[in-house]
Parts: structure tokens; C-alpha cells; sequence
């Protein structure tokens, strides 16, 4: 069955895809910088998806690179931003969409409704 988080912005006026696969893209440069200054493919590591996105529609798919990653679906919805994990999906992937989510939910300043439910709010601090 498949599993689904939420990011809720303050305002959701504010969200849309480009600005999700922005800081996608950001995430994957630091983690890649922080590769670097270890001397290790941390990068490959800590983001191991590529963004592939289908002409004209309200969602994105990160495809895993290896077989312990495989899809993390991104889109819009009436409450903001879902990340849904589908029935393929592995623990790997689970892992990796809960820290992608804290990770847009920080930049984003939004509530974030978990996998498991729970709800992390973000201040405007």
C-alpha cells in the first residue's frame, strides 16, 4: 500500500514543483561538497536518485540509481507538497524520503506530516 507525507507551507501561494526540484538540486551539490572535503562519493551516498519529470504534469519521480533504492514519487496536492512512497518502494527509500522531507520542510518553513503520521513544525525563525 502505498505510504504518502505532506509538506503544508505557511503559504501555499508560494509552492510549486520548480522550486521543489531547486532544492533538490541544491541538497544533492552540498551533499556532494560535503563528499569532497571527505574524500568520498558521500554524494552518491546521500542522494542516490535522479530526477526524472514527465512533460506537462503536477509531479516528479526520484528513480534510485541502485538496486537499494528504487522510486520516491514528488507532486502537488490540495494541501501542499506529497511525497508518496509506492508499493516497489524500499527501506532504503523510506529513509531517504523522510530525510528529503525534513530537508524541503526546513527550507520551506512547513509542516510536515509524516509517513507514520507524526507532524514536525517548522518556525519562521
Amino acid at each position: 500500500m502505498p505510504q504518502s507525507a505532506y509538506l503544508t507551507p505557511r503559504e501555499i501561494g508560494d509552492i510549486n514543483l520548480a522550486t521543489v526540484k531547486d532544492l533538490l538540486i541544491y541538497y544533492e551539490e552540498i551533499m556532494t561538497k560535503t563528499g569532497e572535503q571527505l574524500s568520498w562519493s558521500y554524494g552518491d551516498s546521500a542522494y542516490p536518485y535522479e530526477l526524472v519529470e514527465k512533460e506537462g504534469n503536477e509531479w516528479f519521480y526520484l528513480k534510485g540509481k541502485n538496486e537499494n533504492y528504487r522510486m520516491i514519487i514528488i507532486g502537488l496536492s490540495e494541501k501542499g507538497i506529497q511525497v508518496v512512497l509506492p508499493d516497489q518502494s524500499t527501506h532504503g527509500d523510506k529513509a531517504k524520503a523522510n530525510e528529503l522531507c525534513k530537508f524541503l520542510a526546513m527550507k520551506l518553513k512547513a509542516e510536515l506530516t509524516l509517513f507514520n503520521g507524526r507532524v514536525i513544525h517548522h518556525s519562521q525563525k
